[in-house]
């Protein structure tokens, strides 16, 4: 990992830049975004411990600096915190993965069931999210950008029933899930195979094969709950 400076350092008086300053809570936010990157990427596994002081010493950070970029972690769901033992990378538990793949059914299949009478504004959003998916895989993005286009493509589909508080139950299974599959699609290198399935999928929508969709979707998921949980050795 690269070491960052922390806020705070002496400065000479009029020396060049002498009025520039970091505050706090920007180093903690690029601490945060330095340890997602290392999950995403697989330089942290699940189970493995984040010590503040080997975290401080190696970014170059204060502990309470590793500390609260820790708490936000954990907050996300990407850390889990233990009394007596501290915080570790999150490990995704089979049955909460399981449920969230039966909640994404409801809501997504939900979506694709209204897309001949949903706006055209909202089809287009689902359209954009693939082009940005396919894109990023195309061109070979980190494995947090794929995951977050990936995802996102998810979501869209239940922005279809037109409805902001099922976009955010989405969304908020979305956060539960994007370290298991961030994991699964890191270890099978797949993410050229799932762009060309959901490339189908909206294929069968364009054609207005609705059914076909809803059962495409549905094997989709059922698929993506059996890789995620054979790939995480749950």
């Amino acid at each position: 990992m690269s070491r960052m400076a922390e806020p705070g350092a002496p400065r000479h008086p009029g020396a060049p830049f002498s009025t520039l300053h970091l505050e706090l809570s920007s180093t903690v936010d690029r601490v945060a975004d330095e340890l997602r990157r290392a999950v995403f990427d697989g330089e942290l596994e699940s189970g493995t411990p984040l010590r503040e002081i080997a975290l401080a010493e190696s970014l170059g950070v204060s502990r309470p600096t590793v500390r609260e970029a820790l708490g936000v972690l954990v907050a996300e769901g990407l850390a889990t915190r233990e009394p007596n033992r501290g915080v570790s990378v999150s490990t995704p538990d089979p049955e909460s993965v399981r449920d969230i793949c039966r909640a994404r059914l409801v809501l997504e299949g939900d979506g694709v069931r209204r897309w001949p009478t949903a706006d055209e504004t909202l089809r287009d959003a689902v359209r954009t999210s693939l082009v940005r998916y396919t894109s990023a895989v195309r061109a070979g993005a980190t494995y947090q950008e794929l995951n977050e286009r990936h995802l996102a493509f998810h979501v869209s589909l239940v922005g279809l029933t037109g409805s902001p508080r099922l976009v955010a139950m989405a969304e908020s299974l979305m956060v539960e899930l994007k370290l298991a599959l961030a994991q699964v699609d890191r270890i099978r290198r797949n993410a050229h195979d799932q762009a060309d399935s959901h490339t189908a999928l909206v294929m069968l929508l364009e054609r207005g094969d609705v059914h076909g969709a809803e059962t495409f979707l549905e094997k989709h998921l059922e698929n993506a709950e059996t890789s995620i949980l054979a790939a995480l050795g749950l």
